[in-house]
């Protein structure tokens, strides 16, 4: 009996002190993102991911990292390599988590990054790949604030580019601004962005 509890106290501790890690390890991470240091952030993102397996949102934050740096970027020829190291990254975190909305916004997001990259070869090709993990994530998480956002700023982007009436992704936009305050991460280092772009994208809809 004795062996049995020193057992489970070492165990404890072992979960205690990897969850310490990987907690420090985030938070370094975010860090790092916050001080406009993509690639250092990205990093660490990867070294946690590989020292933690199972768990999805290292990957998934590679992965954001690096598409949200395709969109900033103003040297174009980094986009192929930003782009291929975050769906690297979707692809391992894709394998732990295959139906998660977070991750279907992700990957519509890095093909929304190749079609800015490169709209008369990408436009077609990836336009409906994105529709399509769009309408799979509204099924999964309908009342997820990035789902109804992003996939309403999409839209928008298409309707602007045809000419065509925005205003229902306007009504969609606000929809997200409301479910963005009522949000609520399951921890502190689940997704929970998008607010501000929503707001942002909410008074130009109403100018």
């Amino acid at each position: 009996m004795k062996k049995f509890v020193t057992y489970l106290l070492v165990l404890a501790c072992d979960t205690a002190m990897a969850q310490s890690q990987f907690e420090t390890g985030m938070q370094k991470a975010f860090a790092l993102w916050t001080e406009d240091k993509p690639a250092e952030a990205s990093a660490v993102f990867e070294r946690i991911a590989s020292a933690e397996p199972q768990n999805w949102l290292p990957s998934y934050y590679v992965a954001l990292v690096n598409t949200t740096e395709a969109f900033r970027t103003q040297d174009k020829k980094k986009v192929p390599a930003l782009l291929a190291k975050a769906q690297e990254a979707q692809d391992k975190a894709m394998m732990i988590a295959p139906d998660n909305a977070e991750l279907l916004v992700m990957q519509a997001m890095i093909h929304t990054a190749w079609i800015a990259y490169d709209p008369m070869t990408n436009g077609m090709k990836l336009s409906g790949k994105v529709n399509g993990l769009y309408a799979k994530a509204m099924k999964i998480a309908p009342d997820n604030p990035r789902v109804v956002f992003c996939k309403a700023e999409f839209d928008m982007g298409a309707a602007a580019y045809f000419g065509n009436d925005t205003a229902p992704m306007c009504a969609e936009i606000a929809r997200a601004a409301e479910l963005f305050a009522n949000f609520k991460p399951e921890t502190p280092f689940h997704p929970n962005w998008g607010q501000d772009r929503a707001q942002q994208k909410l008074e130009e809809c109403n100018k």
